[in-house]
């Protein structure tokens, strides 16, 4: 059996692909391509079949940077490819096909960050569990000229929360503190609305708040007014704001796709921080993503490593509360279309090349 690669370049063409297969991204949706085409990325699509049925699909993000006088272009893969990653002959076609595409687009390497599991629960853990399918894969990657990437531009782990079960069994499986934070904030009188476009400055605002307290570097408000109001238009995603009287205090941007809801960005004021908005937000959030139909939410992001110098250990401290599924994946991994460019970036020019990677956020 030899697939068939095939460019698409119809949306609804390419969501009818993504459709036929299991384990939708959000970020290879195509109003994720079109997003980061206005913000230096060029997408291409590309799907594999066979007699007609859809086998795997990619969703290829390019990009050219000029600084010193140095050139640097760099494929990336988004949360992709999507395939039955148990099926080597198909995996290995895949990745075959996207690597040669790369390097003939001109591109020093390709990367891919695809939603494979080399294990669940926390590291050391009594509930964790290796994943031998990840871990083989990581071998076979290993050994086949690709090099496990340096610059993560997604979070390599996160958190899932399934959302098959009554809300009532859901909330009794929370920690019993979270249970009694959200229960806190309903009576302290913390609300949740959704938001509208009109809200976007004032959670642009929040967010940079946040940055500067988190002390995380944000980008300037003309992309986040992109980023969050196109998927709003889109039906994509839906902002939440918890309030306390008429202050807006905390707020998040709920996004689903593909029977998956995604928090991705989250701010507060700190403002009455004692009456435990955030705990509300997040539940709010979550029966939001269930009546919608969704069946699991990610909470987008938990510590590479699960000790508490990690930076992401006060965040994982309170996802932790709601009890979803530690999803530790295979992370990125880049295959060098020239080797001695690879090297030269990679190592010499790091946070150049990191800036270039972060956009692929």
């Amino acid at each position: 059996m030899k697939p068939m690669m095939q460019a698409v370049t119809i949306r609804d063409e390419w969501h009818t692909v993504l459709a036929a297969l299991s384990g939708v991204e959000l970020l290879q949706s195509w109003e994720w391509g079109e997003f980061k085409s206005r913000h230096g990325w060029v997408p291409q699509r590309w799907t594999w079949k066979y007699e007609g049925e859809v086998l795997a699909a990619a969703q290829m993000l390019l990009r050219s940077e000029t600084r010193f006088g140095l050139s640097a272009s760099i494929a990336y893969v988004p949360r992709g490819p999507l395939l039955d990653w148990t099926d080597a002959d198909l995996r290995r076609r895949v990745l075959h096909d996207l690597c040669s595409l790369a390097c003939r687009e001109g591109a020093l390497f390709l990367k891919i960050d695809p939603h494979v599991a080399v294990g669940y629960g926390v590291t050391g853990s009594t509930e964790a569990q290796p994943v031998a399918l990840g871990l083989n894969l990581a071998d076979e990657l290993a050994s086949s000229g690709w090099r496990e990437s340096r610059q993560q531009v997604q979070f390599r782990n996160t958190v899932v929360l399934d959302l098959a079960q009554d809300e009532s069994v859901l909330l009794a499986s929370f920690r019993q503190k979270t249970r009694y934070n959200v229960r806190l904030a309903m009576r302290k009188g913390v609300t949740v609305r959704a938001g509208t476009d009109s809200d976007i400055g004032l959670l642009f605002s929040l967010y940079a708040r946040t940055a500067e307290r988190d002390g995380f570097v944000i980008r300037p408000q003309k992309y986040y007014r992109d980023a969050w109001g196109s998927f709003m238009r889109n039906h994509m995603a839906e902002p939440l704001l918890a309030e306390v009287g008429s202050e807006v205090v905390a707020a998040l941007i709920l996004f689903t796709f593909g029977g998956r809801a995604t928090y991705m960005y989250g701010m507060s004021s700190g403002s009455h921080s004692e009456k435990m908005p955030n705990y509300l937000l997040q539940w709010e959030a979550i029966r939001r993503a269930k009546t919608s139909g969704c069946s699991a939410y990610d909470f987008w992001g938990a510590p590479d490593q699960f000790v508490s110098g990690d930076p992401l250990w006060g965040v994982w401290r309170f996802k932790a509360g709601f009890r979803g599924q530690v999803v530790r994946t295979l992370g990125a991994w880049d295959y060098p279309c020239r080797r001695a460019g690879y090297w030269l970036y990679a190592r010499a020019m790091p946070r150049w090349l990191a800036t270039i990677l972060s956009m692929g956020r």
